[in-house]
């Protein structure tokens, strides 16, 4: 391939994208892919402070527009220090988050005009866009997060705000429906990574169908 190949996890908390995408990269690396796993808001030195600083619960203060131009600059960080590199190589990069996390949760979540974020977005990220996003869906409701201690700002939210980003994720994938695959989450780890999978390949063996032709 002469260029890489983007895939995004996307998902509510505790939907368990995270051990997915790991599971993601160790199997495209035995197939012999190139893979970088990175996370947003992370991944380089810049986005792991800013990191730090979103999710401390002792910063309860923080508006929400200081919030998703925290986001939005650690994302512009990591697009143009490690993504774009990535991909120029060939690399199969697979984010746990990017820019639909953004507009489900600043957005859908906390108010914030989804049109608005997409312009800021396109700043950001140059126009980037994955080539497939996997949207884990779980059935269960926010009240999830009161089973356990949270452990950052963003889960100690009420869980009515955990509502609206679930749906919110859901308007997103239907009106991507070409980009975003919505994988239902199961109880087995393995079952959910299987159906990954198919999606993925799926996706590869298209980039390679179309790189041939031209």
């Amino acid at each position: 391939m002469k260029r890489g190949i983007f895939i995004t996890f996307e998902g509510a908390e505790k939907s368990g994208k995270s051990t997915q995408a790991r599971l993601l990269c160790a199997y495209l690396r035995r197939r012999g892919r190139k893979t970088l796993f990175i996370r947003e808001p992370g991944s380089t030195v810049i986005g792991e402070k800013i990191r730090r600083v979103l999710l401390d619960r002792r910063h309860d203060r923080m508006s929400v527009p200081a919030e998703m131009l925290l986001y939005m600059a650690a994302r512009a960080q990591l697009v143009e220090e490690v993504i774009r590199p990535a991909l120029a190589k060939g690399v199969v990069v697979v984010c746990d988050r990017f820019l639909d996390s953004t507009i489900a949760y600043q957005g859908f979540g906390c108010g914030l005009g989804v049109d608005v974020l997409r312009r800021i977005g396109r700043i950001a990220t140059g126009g980037l866009t994955p080539d497939l996003t996997l949207l884990l869906d779980f059935r269960q409701s926010g009240q999830h997060l009161k089973n356990e201690k949270a452990r950052d700002r963003i889960e100690a939210r009420p869980d009515a705000f955990h509502r609206r980003v679930k749906r919110g994720y859901i308007v997103l994938a239907r009106r991507s429906r070409r980009r975003i695959k919505v994988v239902r989450v199961r109880d087995d780890v393995r079952a959910t990574q299987a159906h990954i999978r198919v999606l993925v390949d799926t996706c590869l063996s298209m980039r390679s169908s179309d790189t041939r032709k031209r």
